[in-house]
């Protein structure tokens, strides 16, 4: 994915999908509407997205893809949605389940390789990143990446993207109390290793 500018967020381009059956004649108005319903979601989202998933993941080639291929999927399932407001949620839902997918693979990954001649090559460091990683942040982030999963992706949510607890809630598919509860056991938990942190 390029940009004209650091650190902004790149146009893209929604290739058409095959013509639905029985839609033949309709001169493809459907799908123009799903690609400026996705357009404008994703000129309005997508840095703040890849900024979520950047932190989740730590780098940012792998948080452009997954934040990528959720916009490609809301545009494939446009017609589906009952209300093209959801259309916000199951992007946020996707990058989310994107970067679990990411994390995954990385450890089966790790776990195959750990024992091998093989190791995985540190990540380039890019300017992107430096910008929005920034020096200050990097002890936060090296602590969030410690923390358990549901914690981390919690204080994600409220800290980077800054979604009340309601939409959080809904984001992950558990209740607004145990949003509230995780919270709180994440910064304790994010506080005692920061104190350690040298």
């Amino acid at each position: 994915m390029e940009s004209d500018e650091p650190g902004g967020a790149a146009a893209v381009d929604f290739p058409g999908p095959p013509q639905p059956p029985g839609q033949a004649g309709d001169g493809g108005g459907a799908w123009a509407g799903a690609e400026a319903g996705v357009t404008a979601l994703y000129e309005a989202s997508a840095l703040g997205l890849i900024r979520m998933a950047y932190v989740m993941l730590g780098d940012l080639p792998s948080a452009e893809d997954v934040v990528q291929e959720a916009f490609y999927g809301l545009y494939r399932r446009w017609d589906r949605l009952a209300d093209t407001a959801g259309a916000t949620y199951y992007v946020r839902t996707s990058v989310l389940n994107g970067c679990r997918s990411a994390l995954r693979r990385r450890a089966v990954r790790r776990g195959f390789l750990q024992h091998g001649p093989l190791a995985d090559p540190p990540p380039a460091v890019s300017a992107e990143t430096v910008v929005l990683g920034g020096e200050e942040r990097e002890d936060v982030i090296r602590a969030l990446r410690h923390l358990p999963d549901r914690q981390r992706e919690v204080l994600v949510l409220r800290f980077y993207a800054e979604l009340p607890d309601e939409q959080i809630a809904r984001v992950m598919g558990i209740r607004p109390g145990t949003v509230r509860s995780t919270a709180f056991r994440a910064l304790d938990a994010l506080g005692r290793a920061l104190k350690e942190t040298p």
